[in-house]
């Protein structure tokens, strides 16, 4: 070897291991990238998704912006700019009326009838200072990123229409007793319900999906058959882990109409969530890697029905 080559790959390896130190020291990145708490900086890491179909980084830099406006219970100020973003943000995105003056904000991907449906609610509980970072903020960012991920996917002929909604009003209204929540809350659900029961073939609700523990049994109200695809393309996804084989009692919920309806519904919520309803419902508590778990799953099952 001449001493001009010796020289060069000496120069190299040097700067390859400066590089290597600075990488060590600053993180590496993530396959799938994001800007939000990942599983290496969690105290309950979270195995990588074997599929990377889901921007994490994005939909946690979704639920930063939503919390960033505060509280946003419905019909308030705060909730009216969020949907104006909403509507902006979804593919073909409208507003939907709500009995009341609320507001459902729907996107749709064209398909055959009848539609499987994407939800969740954009709308926070009715208490000071409370952002509702999972309960509000992180299942609205994953059906945002859901939606973005179908636009940019080419589906199968004959695939179904997808729709993906955000229901306004599903907590219940100030003053209004939590003991009659079907009665007073779910207000956008029941509302689209109703009106558009004929034309869905399934509903899948994301709800609590951000929170860094993250585990979504089954609730009772689910759908077995519907949960049963779910957990085989958490599987395939490399995602099983965060979906137990115990069931979990039922819990009225955005599902719940389209349940009544006859419609297949499942809900992915894990509502062992300790700040439930609390001003602890935070930014902090919510990590990209349990967003990219329910992303990769729903995503997984939603492009094969």
């Amino acid at each position: 070897m001449s001493v001009r080559l010796l020289v060069a790959v000496l120069l190299v390896q040097l700067v390859l291991g400066a590089g290597f130190v600075l990488a060590a020291v600053n993180g590496f990145p993530l396959i799938g990238g994001g800007d939000g708490p990942s599983a290496r900086n969690s105290a309950h890491a979270v195995p990588t998704p074997r599929l990377n179909r889901f921007f994490s980084g994005r939909a946690y830099g979704d639920v930063r912006a939503q919390v960033a406006l505060g509280p946003r219970p419905a019909g308030s100020p705060a909730s009216r700019r969020l949907g104006d973003r909403l509507r902006a943000s979804l593919p073909n995105g409208r507003f939907e009326g709500v009995p009341g003056g609320l507001r459902n904000v729907v996107g749709h991907l064209p398909g055959s009838r009848p539609a499987v449906v994407i939800a969740s609610h954009y709308d926070t509980k009715d208490i000071p200072g409370f952002v509702g970072a999972n309960d509000g903020a992180a299942g609205t960012a994953a059906v945002l990123e859901l939606s973005r991920q179908f636009r940019a996917y080419r589906r199968r002929a004959g695939a179904p229409e997808l729709r993906f909604v955000l229901f306004d009003g599903e907590e219940v209204p100030a003053g209004a007793p939590e003991a009659e929540f079907y009665r007073h809350g779910l207000r956008g659900s029941k509302a689209y319900a109703a009106r558009h029961r004929r034309e869905i073939r399934a509903l899948i609700l994301l709800d609590f999906v951000g929170d860094r523990s993250l585990s979504l049994p089954r609730e009772a109200g689910s759908n077995p058959t519907l949960w049963a695809r779910l957990r085989a393309a958490a599987a395939r996804a490399g995602v099983l882990h965060a979906f137990p084989t115990r069931p979990v009692g039922e819990i009225l919920d955005d599902h719940t109409p389209f349940r009544l309806a006859g419609i297949p519904a499942i809900d992915l919520i894990d509502f062992t969530y300790p700040p439930f309803h609390t001003t602890g419902d935070t930014l902090d508590k919510i990590s990209a890697a349990s967003l990219d778990v329910a992303g990769e799953a729903v995503f997984e099952m939603v492009r094969l029905l």
